[in-house]
């Protein structure tokens, strides 16, 4: 039986000032499949996918749906195409009732009572096998749960094009597995399924065919069987990448470099975040904290670099009491902070790369003398950062708000490296990068730890704490559900844990 395609994009062209996103671009998925589509940050995806939307209007080429050619000059023209968008960040109103949410905004149900609108609602999700209660409140749901009432809401609007901008991003393995058992259900009703993602064991699980973008352009589309994950990277990004686990050093747990004793910190809410929770952390490794985000992941980062109160806890770090330490003591004492959030907490904007690179250090003598700064030194300082970090940037008087994700994020490993710090607590440094930016900040915490330091990981990626991490927690609620060497646990045991089904078993 011969293939149909529901999509089909023709030389697609769009520029902004300065940047052409997509130079004549052909992209064609097929009825009934799961159709990945790769790329770098930058590398066109968003833009392809958001003149399909509607969201965009291509400066050149044609769309044909189910062979028709169209014109979309809004997402409301897309949807009536079939064509509908499920966003990283969902768009759900929490108090609302997961039916009251799937059809708000549609002028043609307002006269529909409750019981009749839930029962539409369980009938489409009993259509397509999505197992969720129409009468639950938004807020009482699990996100994998937030997911599917997301995809409802496109389903309920008749979209049988369906694209979605990395799905898995914040789930737990099993939602994930979830996630595609319901899409692959979809497809086999006829759906066509459009997915954005980086996680190449996704695309290879999960997906029938790929497409690959780089620069704006259409490297290769090809289906899942005819290629590997090696291929794939290389060619995401131009050349070949290493990929599998890098960080494959033996640690000998000699010394405690930090530790944590019946630590208790509390959220903005003042309720409990972290609760009474004790590890310790080695000279020489890299202990990763997997789990779904908002289980104190952030609390407990903020709280050891002292940029959040503790309730209760002791906290050394080589054997000295930082407990009630500062944030500058800390500094001082060897503990380095990478925190997600990067320009909120690591960098100025609109300060330059100089600047910025000295944050940690303006007050030494060599850099200001009777409270004036030596820019002098201070760019030769940025200087060295660019060169041995390969920071690609105009130069140390450049603003950081002209840097990619990537080069500032190495531009806050080079400023917390610079002075060989013991303690490493890097929060998810890798959110939001491509696979080259990735590549090079693991390869600087891999580097970190062999030089000796502890390197505290939170990360929602489980390939990232699988291929970087010595040991491996999961923290949930507030706690840790076990610790294990990374060689003795499975993502099933993961998964579990990271749901609060079963601790990992060993020690604490």
């Amino acid at each position: 039986m011969a293939e149909i395609a529901t999509v089909e994009m023709k030389q697609i062209r769009k520029e902004f000032p300065a940047t052409l996103a997509n130079d004549n671009v052909d992209f064609t998925a097929y009825k009934g499949e799961i159709h990945a589509l790769l790329g770098e940050n930058g590398a066109g995806k968003s833009t392809l996918m958001n003149i399909l939307t509607g969201v965009l209007r291509p400066d050149g080429g044609e769309i044909l749906i189910n062979g028709a050619r169209v014109s979309m000059k809004s997402p409301g023209d897309a949807l009536a195409l079939g064509i509908g968008m499920i966003y990283q960040h969902f768009k759900l109103v929490k108090p609302f009732t997961v039916a009251e949410n799937i059809v708000l905004g549609m002028e043609q149900v307002k006269i529909l009572k409750t019981q009749a609108l839930e029962q539409q609602v369980k009938a489409l999700s009993e259509e397509y096998k999505i197992d969720i209660n129409p009468a639950s409140a938004i807020w009482q749901l699990s996100i994998g749960e937030q997911q599917r009432v997301e995809i409802l809401k496109v389903l309920y609007r008749k979209a049988n094009i369906l694209i979605l901008d990395e799905p898995t991003a914040v789930l737990t393995p099993d939602e994930v597995r979830e996630l595609f058992g319901t899409l692959r259900n979809m497809a086999a009703m006829g759906c066509t399924i459009i997915f954005i993602t980086h996680k190449m064991n996704e695309v290879m699980e999960f997906a029938d065919r790929i497409t690959v973008l780089r620069d704006g352009r259409l490297v290769k589309a090809l289906k899942k069987e005819e290629t590997t994950e090696q291929e794939l990277a290389q060619l995401m990004v131009g050349r070949e990448i290493s990929m599998g686990r890098r960080n494959t050093e033996n640690t000998t747990r000699n010394e405690a470099i930090l530790r944590v004793k019946g630590l208790t910190v509390l959220n903005d809410k003042k309720l409990k975040a972290v609760n009474d929770l004790s590890f310790d952390l080695y000279a020489g490794e890299i202990l990763g904290i997997a789990g779904v985000s908002g289980n104190g992941q952030k609390e407990l980062m903020e709280a050891l670099a002292g940029l959040r109160p503790t309730v209760s806890g002791y906290l050394e770090v080589r054997g000295e009491d930082i407990s009630r330490s500062s944030p500058r003591e800390r500094i001082s004492r060897g503990v380095a902070f990478i925190p997600e959030d990067r320009y909120g907490f690591a960098l100025i904007k609109t300060m330059t790369v100089a600047e910025n690179a000295s944050l940690k250090c303006y007050r030494k003598p060599e850099f200001c003398r009777r409270g004036v700064l030596n820019y002098r030194k201070l760019e030769q300082q940025a200087g060295r950062f660019i060169e041995e970090f390969e920071i690609k940037v105009g130069g140390p008087k450049s603003l950081v708000q002209s840097m990619s994700g990537g080069n500032a994020q190495k531009l806050i490993l080079a400023r917390e490296t610079a002075e060989n710090p013991s303690v490493i607590l890097a929060s998810y440094p890798v959110r939001g990068l491509d696979i080259k930016a990735t590549e090079s900040i693991h390869k600087i915490l891999v580097q970190e730890k062999s030089r000796g330091a502890g390197v505290l990981l939170v990360s929602e990626d489980l390939d990232e704490i699988f291929q970087l991490s010595d040991r491996v927690a999961v923290m949930y609620e507030g706690t840790f559900m076990g610790i294990l060497p990374v060689g003795e646990v499975g993502l099933e045991q993961i998964g579990m844990a990271m749901a609060g089904a079963a601790r990992l078993g060993g020690e604490a």
